[in-house]
């Protein structure tokens, strides 16, 4: 070899391992795509402050009732946009590996997880107004300018990809992306366990605008962990998805539960008992969301036939195997 030519290669050679250095710990070379840390947090914080200028802008342009339908439309646009861009740009995989099939089997476990959701609010308005907790002082309130069903609609939808929003980059996004990348240094129940509370955490923090005193935090940490703990055993977002939706929907529209928003309500609930017990954070709420959980639990185990991590969390298909499945 001519000694320039010979040069030259040393010195790219030179170049492309201090980049390479620099590089290490936001780029992983070997696998074409951001380390894991970053693509667990980018589409939550990316899609955050979409949403924030998106409010921004909506609320100060649109009054009631134009406003919630086209915040709700920009939301759904959000979502969109976070999935395509986490999984194109970000992680390099397919979209369902997030567990977003949304074949005839996912949408069954999404109705499933929004009827558990449904029986759990139920629950939970009978034991307070059967303790005098609280009372049913009307039916089908709080529409404002719109009639009462396009005005369910409205707060159905938007609550719909509000909750698929969390859980996509939460549960989707974040768990997935933590317990891939701590996967084989430590063993998979640890990096999934890991994974779980770290996520938790997060979407326990990041509702800190609801909460009065930190103890109120534990009911977040709470659902957290139950949504997550249906996520890892089943491999998609069917069930965390539709208890999402279901238990904000029903809390706030159906039962009258939800103290901390306006919305048309089916049952309009006046409540008079304790925070502590009946509050939104209240432990009546908390016990509810365990006996949810463990519905979830049943479940998965009854369609499955055992309850273990399923390996679809910690799967990442690289680019070139993919294409070589479809040849």
């Amino acid at each position: 070899m001519p000694p320039k030519q010979r040069d030259g290669r040393e010195s790219q050679s030179v170049v492309e391992r201090v980049v390479s250095r620099v590089l290490w710990p936001v780029w992983n070379s070997a696998d074409g795509r951001l380390r894991a840390p970053l693509r667990a947090v980018l589409p939550a914080v990316l899609s955050f402050l979409a949403l924030a200028a998106l409010q921004t802008v909506v609320r100060a342009q649109f009054t009631h009732p134009i406003r919630e339908p086209v915040e709700a439309a920009g939301i759904g646009a959000v979502l969109v946009a976070t999935v395509f861009v986490s999984a194109r740009l970000l992680d390099r995989r397919p979209i369902d590996e997030y567990g977003l099939s949304l074949d005839r089997r996912w949408w069954r476990s999404f109705a499933v997880g929004g009827a558990i959701a449904t029986v759990v609010n139920a629950g939970a308005l009978a034991v307070a107004v059967g303790a005098g907790w609280a009372t049913v002082v009307g039916v089908a309130e709080g529409a404002g300018d719109l009639p009462f069903l396009p005005a369910m609609v409205v707060v159905f939808t938007y609550v719909a990809l509000a909750s698929a929003w969390e859980e996509v980059v939460f549960r989707g996004a974040m768990l997935k992306n933590l317990a891939e990348g701590a996967d084989g240094p430590v063993p998979r129940w640890a990096a999934v366990g890991v994974a779980v509370l770290a996520s938790s955490l997060v979407f326990a923090f990041l509702h800190g605008g609801k909460v009065d005193h930190p103890s109120q935090y534990g009911y977040y940490l709470l659902a957290g962990l139950v949504l997550s703990g249906a996520y890892v055993l089943t491999g998609d977002l069917a069930l965390p998805i539709g208890f999402h939706v279901w238990y904000n929907f029903t809390q706030s529209a159906v039962f009258g539960l939800g103290h901390s928003q306006q919305t048309p309500e089916l049952l309009a609930v006046e409540t008079v008992g304790p925070a502590r017990w009946v509050g939104e954070e209240g432990v009546v709420y908390s016990l509810f969301v365990v006996v949810g959980g463990l519905l979830l639990l049943a479940y998965a185990r009854w369609r499955d036939g055992r309850l273990r991590i399923d390996e679809r969390v910690t799967q990442w298909t690289p680019r070139f195997e993919r294409e070589t499945r479809r040849r």
